[in-house]
């Protein structure tokens, strides 16, 4: 087959002419633009938001854990001896039964352990903000009590040094690990390792620093996990036996029956994770764990049950939808760009008769005159793209930077913000290029 040379040269001059049609009108060029601009920036910008909440969501289910059912203590604000006249037999039926109840126990993660066989891990937590403090140097974070299966629960590695051994939870020795920005901010130029940290009145030997794990979000903190980069955490036996066991008191409260002194949050530890083997088995064990510690809290409802795993599949199909519903609406944007550009690129027709009569009386065919307004249409949209591309990239980043909101953005949004808009250009650019190639030459010739 021979390369029709004559063929190319018609497309490269109708070309020509389409991009010094476009540049002599640059005002009009570029409001017509407008909708193209703003519709392919806030398609990327959208897709980046969209991108950014399902890492997020993917995240906190790595950080969380897969298979975990969290346990967590509620407080009691109001004291049992008060009374009200108001208050219903529900609500004092409600009270007896909180008065019963000594609270979350370790004694009950380890029967949890014992009892369901589905179970792998039981992690237990309790914890005090205090100032960690070493040679003048302090900052605020928590002190976090808790036992060997916490690590695992929750997939914690060590950055330098090691964990606490079996020997030291039974001897409630007093040694720690520390959170990376704890090392960060108390340790900047030396090791932590060996070093003594003063937590809430207590020295605390270092044994080792966590990785870095990243800053929990509030999806996070409502499902117990806290910032572990700014944490110490050490055996739950030395907590309970240096830091308030809540246990000791309650009992001996419990025995003599004095409301006045009963404190309403006597809870032992503050939070149980168990970790299932299988996720088929994750409410099967939710309902026999609820009726376990129904039964030891005297039927007071003290403690709430959450499953992680499925309220975060949760809130990640809420926030597809919500992500799909506002990429359509920015879709829309892309619509009315094209209808912008028809809308011009028919009035440029009727402006332009007479130069379409001159062209074909010179010798173009109706094909020229389709492929020059198409060509001018998709300059138009494409400029319009490429300016929209920067923009949604730079609004992607400035949300980034001015909420909490994080934002991916990815090169098949750009691709497909980039293609789109030249289909635009070429889809809506068809009917006033065949209005134009139907014109009537003599008509058009004299034309005003």
């Amino acid at each position: 087959m021979m390369f029709d040379t004559n063929k190319w040269g018609r497309y490269e001059a109708n070309l020509k002419i389409a991009f010094e049609a476009v540049l002599v009108n640059k005002v009009r060029t570029m409001l017509t633009a407008l909708g193209i601009i703003f519709g392919v920036a806030a398609v990327i910008s959208m897709l980046a938001i969209g991108n950014g909440a399902k890492k997020e969501v993917l995240d906190q289910m790595k950080m969380i854990g897969v298979n975990n059912i969290v346990i967590r203590a509620k407080k009691i604000e109001k004291k049992f001896g008060e009374q009200d006249k108001n208050e219903s037999e529900q609500d004092k039926s409600k009270k007896s039964k909180e008065k019963l109840s000594a609270g979350l126990s370790i004694d009950e993660a380890n029967s949890i352990r014992y009892i369901l066989p589905s179970v792998q891990y039981v992690s237990v937590e309790t914890d005090l903000e205090t100032n960690i403090l070493y040679k003048g140097k302090d900052m605020k974070g928590m002190l976090l009590g808790v036992n060997e299966d916490f690590f695992h629960v929750f997939q914690l590695d060590m950055e330098i040094g090691r964990k606490p051994g079996k020997h030291n939870y039974q001897n409630a020795s007093q040694v720690c690990v520390i959170g990376y920005k704890v090392k960060s901010r108390i340790f900047p130029t030396e090791s932590a390792i060996g070093k003594e940290v003063k937590c809430a009145g207590t020295w605390y030997k270092v044994l080792g620093v966590l990785s870095l794990r990243g800053q929990s979000s509030d999806l996070s903190g409502d499902m117990g996990v806290r910032d572990f980069d700014k944490s110490v955490f050490i055996p739950i036996q030395s907590f309970l036996k240096r830091h308030n066991d809540k246990s000791i008191v309650t009992k001996r409260m419990l025995q003599n029956w004095d409301e006045e002194e009963l404190d309403p949050n006597r809870n032992q530890i503050a939070t149980i994770v168990v970790q299932v083997k299988e996720s088929k088995k994750l409410r099967a064990s939710a309902d026999l764990i609820n009726r376990m510690l129904k039964r030891k809290h005297s039927g007071a409802e003290d403690y709430t049950i959450t499953i992680p795993e499925l309220l975060l599949k949760q809130e990640q199909k809420t926030r597809s939808i919500f992500n799909i519903v506002l990429g359509a609406i920015a879709s829309i944007s892309l619509i009315v760009g094209g209808i912008g550009i028809m809308n011009i690129m028919l009035a440029s027709v009727v402006e332009r008769t007479k130069e379409i009569g001159i062209r074909r009386s010179i010798g173009a065919t109706a094909k020229d005159i389709v492929f020059q307004f198409i060509a001018e249409a998709a300059i138009i949209s494409l400029i319009g793209g490429f300016i929209g591309i920067l923009l949604g990239v730079f609004l992607a980043f400035l949300v980034s930077q001015i909420t909490d909101i994080p934002t991916i953005t990815s090169w098949f949004s750009v691709l497909l913000s980039f293609l789109v808009s030249a289909s635009v250009g070429i889809v809506f650019g068809y009917a006033p290029a065949q209005k134009a190639a139907k014109e009537d030459i003599i008509i058009a010739l004299r034309h005003e």
